[in-house]
């Protein structure tokens, strides 16, 4: 983003905000700003890559220091502590299929699943770390490019509609996401 900063500036700006709503939405609204700001499949495939992979090969060592305490990082702690107790809790689906398993969960658009917690998953069942980061790689690489897919014909299809429907769209994604949370994390406290 830096880089691109000097000579486009509103493509830097877009790489920034496709990148925050991947970190706190996911990849479909992160996905879905891309397109309603006009960009195309490419350049929207290839910053989700670039995000998710960052994420995960960030994530993956932290978690596994983490859990074998060489290292710890206070700030990070309820972070770690909620997706191990979330990997913990999931781990028994994949455990039964194995990588099969844990590629699905990866690739399956379902809450709590991603590449995240998939690796902390493939940390937990005992996979080595390059079976694991390939995995959780490989599967969030083919769930981005079937998004990419549905997406981008949801956007076509919108813009022949009215030019402001993108726009509602992605508002649409957001608040069913913030929905999803918000129930989840409700559902949890209801449970304690």
């Amino acid at each position: 983003m830096g880089v691109i900063a000097f000579w486009a500036p509103g493509l830097s700006s877009m790489i920034g905000a496709m990148s925050a709503s991947n970190i706190v939405f996911g990849r479909v609204a992160s996905m879905s700003i891309g397109y309603a700001g006009g960009y195309g499949q490419v350049l929207v495939v290839l910053v989700n890559i670039w995000i998710e992979t960052v994420l995960v090969l960030l994530f993956y060592p932290v978690f596994v220091f983490s859990m074998r305490r060489l290292v710890v990082f206070p700030r990070l702690k309820r972070l770690m502590d909620h997706t191990r107790s979330v990997a913990e809790h999931e781990q028994a689906k994949v455990r039964r299929y194995g990588i099969i398993g844990l590629f699905v969960f990866v690739w399956f658009p379902f809450w709590m699943t991603g590449p995240v917690v998939g690796s902390a998953i493939g940390y937990l069942l005992g996979f080595s770390s390059w079976l694991t980061v390939s995995v959780v790689l490989g599967s969030t690489y083919l769930a981005i490019v079937a998004w990419s897919y549905l997406l981008f014909d949801l956007y076509a299809q919108a813009i022949r509609f009215a030019t402001w429907a993108p726009v509602v769209i992605v508002g649409i994604i957001i608040l069913n996401i913030a929905a999803g949370y918000w129930l989840n994390r409700r559902g949890r406290r209801l449970n304690k």
